[in-house]
């Protein structure tokens, strides 16, 4: 075996990059849950009061973000870890380029008159 393969074999860094990374596959896994359950009670919600509601849609967008941020550490896109190693996805760090998405501003009024979901 190569003496370059040995060293990055005996190398800590490298086994707790692999540590990290297993700890987030799983903590990944409970992500994908919960936006599972938030999206069933979205649909409800949105049935029920006819609108989205702009918690659930905010927790969501934080959700995917922080889902996306465990994605870019797992593929070695980053070293940068995610929450709890840094901070909480919020509104001012969702994308490095991306502008806000517009998370509903229509007001129920809006769709009054409205038949379809997709008009």
């Amino acid at each position: 075996m190569n003496d370059e393969v040995k060293r990055r074999l005996q190398s800590t860094e490298i086994w707790t990059r692999a540590l990290f990374m297993l700890l987030f596959v799983f903590v990944q896994s409970g992500v994908k849950f919960m936006v599972m359950l938030l999206a069933v009670f979205q649909f409800i919600s949105t049935i029920l009061t006819g609108q989205a509601n702009t918690l659930l849609l905010k927790l969501g967008s934080q959700l995917a973000t922080y889902d996306y941020q465990i994605n870019l550490f797992l593929t070695f896109n980053t070293e940068q870890r995610p929450f709890p190693f840094s901070s909480w996805p919020g509104a001012d760090n969702r994308f490095p380029d991306a502008k806000p998405a517009d998370t509903g501003s229509r007001k129920p009024e809006d769709n009054q008159g409205n038949i379809s979901w997709f008009q």
